[in-house]
């Protein structure tokens, strides 16, 4: 892949067609009753300040059933013809990553990225749906990206970002192509400020059940972050948990100094260190079946 076009649908949850959905759903759904369910859900409104809102379009972000309807919706409208496209239209390779609305398809070659770019435009139109003007762009990625770059006499190749990472050009010690995933900032921060008010409140419990359930964070957000390349993000997130958890050991006395010998002592029975949990892609899509 050359080329990367990262889609964003602008205002996914709040303009799908509540129409398009039940029909879309009749492919499938034969029990009317499931149907009027889901219309109910779709109609059920939202409650703010004591106003009820009923729209007539949208799935309702936060509720349990938009991630599936979202699903639903798209697997008609992009996937379904998208993989009708690369067949009939693409003149090289082209691979397309969906999760929920956030899309990520990439190119060999740029007139095909630029084409499928104007497809899908009118392609969503026709769906109630517009690609965001300013978020959805199409940058040269891959092997080659720094090359292209380097003799327009332009800088670093373009990074973007997917589910959580971002993904960045870049090279192995010997010097071979590779793909860097990084854990966003702006989500590790978000996070770090989540066990920062739940330290708050846990401000009066022991020391071992806090470390307890500290540990349960720390593995948790490793569970999904510990992708080769990542082991940078990996060590400052669980340093920066650390110090927030020291912050809150000292607020419990004014004399309680707690120093790192101390919380370094505390981090190696509580917090797991950082470990990459997940292999390479290279591997984990090496599967062969017996046959």
């Amino acid at each position: 892949m050359n080329y990367i076009l990262d889609a964003d649908i602008r205002s996914f949850f709040s303009e799908v067609s509540q129409s398009w959905v039940i029909r879309f759903l009749e492919h499938r759904v034969g029990d009317a009753r499931i149907l009027r369910l889901v219309q109910k859900w779709l109609r059920a409104g939202v409650l703010e300040d004591g106003v009820l809102t009923i729209e007539e379009k949208g799935t309702g972000q936060g509720s349990a059933i938009s991630p599936l309807l979202a699903n639903i919706y798209l697997h008609y409208v992009f996937d379904l013809w998208a993989e009708r496209w690369r067949r009939r239209d693409a003149t090289g390779d082209m691979i397309m990553v969906r999760y929920a609305d956030d899309i990520v398809v990439g190119f060999q070659h740029e007139d095909d990225a630029r084409r499928f770019w104007d497809a899908m435009r009118d392609r969503l139109q026709e769906f109630s749906l517009t690609l965001h003007p300013v978020k959805t762009r199409l940058i040269a990625f891959g092997r080659f990206a720094a090359q292209k770059r380097e003799k327009r006499g332009l800088g670093k190749p373009e990074t973007f970002k997917f589910l959580g990472f971002v993904l960045i050009c870049d090279k192995t010690r010997r010097g071979d192509f590779r793909v860097r995933r990084k854990s966003r900032a702006d989500r590790m921060r978000a996070k770090l400020r989540e066990i920062k008010e739940a330290l708050r409140r846990r401000a009066d419990r022991p020391i071992p059940e806090t470390g307890k359930w500290l540990s349960q964070v720390v593995a948790g957000y490793f569970a999904y972050h510990a992708v080769p390349t990542n082991s940078p993000a990996l060590s400052a997130f669980r340093y920066h948990v650390l110090v927030l958890w020291r912050r809150q050991l000292r607020r419990r006395s004014q004399r309680a100094k707690m120093d790192w010998a101390h919380m370094t002592k505390l981090a190696d029975e509580f917090l797991p260190k950082p470990k990459i949990l997940h292999p390479w892609p290279s591997i984990r899509f090496a599967a062969r079946h017996p046959r």
